[in-house]
């Protein structure tokens, strides 16, 4: 694993991070019961359901990478399948984002930690989209020369979670102060995340 690490190219892990940080401040699910988890429990509950949401997506990676080893093994060729389907994806999520709307006050979070932390993870866990945009996302930033796929999959997957934590628990801790305005602020947000998506497409297809 640390070998297959050493030889992915840095620049493709650090367009990785930039790509992932515009997923993390996407409005969607996750964020929106983080933001109400923290508003209506205060700065723990918050932390708590960031807690249960990255170890959803700890989850979901693992059955990517699992799914991925398999599929791969049977026909290197699919993964170009995988990658282009992905693109198509990407897409959707682009106009998706475009016409959403900011969060709204209906989202029902948690003020007990323990049912904080199970919530998030059964949102994120039982949202079929996060593996769909997992299978999307990771492998385009995967290439054959730096070792196993699932290998960088996993490593990948490692790092969006750890990255995902650290932003969104900050985002969780503050929800109870300044709630209202990352509301507000989710609009904009949204159409960032378009462009990202749409960028991200367009890679994944004139590469």
């Amino acid at each position: 694993m640390l070998e297959t690490f050493a030889h992915m190219d840095s620049v493709t892990l650090w367009t990785f991070m930039a790509a992932s940080l515009v997923m993390y401040l996407t409005p969607g699910a996750d964020m929106m019961f983080t933001i109400a988890s923290g508003i209506s429990g205060g700065p723990k509950a918050g932390l708590a359901a960031t807690l249960g949401v990255t170890l959803g997506l700890l989850a979901h990676v693992t059955i990517a990478a699992a799914g991925l080893a398999v599929v791969i093994a049977t026909s290197p060729a699919a993964l170009l399948a995988i990658k282009y389907t992905g693109a198509a994806y990407l897409l959707v999520l682009s106009y998706q984002a475009c016409t959403a709307k900011p969060l709204s006050d209906e989202i029902e979070g948690r003020a007990n930690i323990l049912r904080a932390v199970r919530r998030g993870f059964l949102t994120n866990i039982l949202n079929p989209k996060i593996i769909l945009f997992i299978l999307a996302f990771l492998p385009q930033f995967t290439t054959t020369e730096a070792g196993p796929i699932w290998q960088q999959i996993v490593i990948l997957g490692g790092m969006l979670a750890t990255g995902g934590f650290l932003v969104v628990s900050m985002i969780g801790l503050s929800a109870g102060i300044v709630g209202a305005k990352l509301k507000q602020a989710t609009g904009i947000l949204n159409k960032i995340a378009a462009v990202i998506f749409g960028g991200l497409a367009a890679k994944l297809v004139f590469d």
